[in-house]
């Protein structure tokens, strides 16, 4: 099974890994046309587990809902979130707020060394530029 793409790094962290070259095969290759996946879409890929099935559903729902980007962070820290790396099969209300989301990308933000608030990532604005009265408040 390819250990570098996402899909599989996602099946991965739901415990699923080894439907990862099914997935494959069936053109589920990133994370956006997984958001697709329905029950008829299980059926072509083969899995046939209900207890699997419904995990997947729940973890396409989480996908839909609170976005791919928590698979990267789960995939870099899995225990970055208090709800552990089972919070993309979870049930939805399962709180994944965005100040823990926040607060993730944060320190790795710090821990590689990136600030985004300086240069490349910023612009000093001039006093004459007619963007100078915008303020981002966190």
């Amino acid at each position: 099974m390819p250990h570098h793409n996402i899909v599989c790094e996602w099946l991965r962290t739901i415990g699923l890994a080894h439907y990862g070259d099914s997935f494959l095969e069936n053109g589920y290759d990133e994370l956006e046309i997984c958001k697709q996946i329905g029950e008829i879409d299980l059926d072509a890929i083969g899995v046939d587990n209900p207890s699997h099935r419904g995990k997947l559903l729940k973890s396409v729902r989480m996908l839909r809902e609170k976005g791919a980007a928590i698979v990267y962070v789960l995939i870099n820290d899995p225990k970055a979130l208090s709800s552990s790396n089972e919070i993309l099969a979870s049930d939805c209300d399962t709180p994944v707020t965005m100040k823990e989301l926040e607060a993730v990308m944060k320190r790795h933000l710090e821990a590689d060394g990136i600030r985004l608030t300086a240069h490349p990532y910023s612009t000093p604005v001039s006093p004459t530029s007619p963007y100078y009265h915008i303020h981002i408040y966190s």
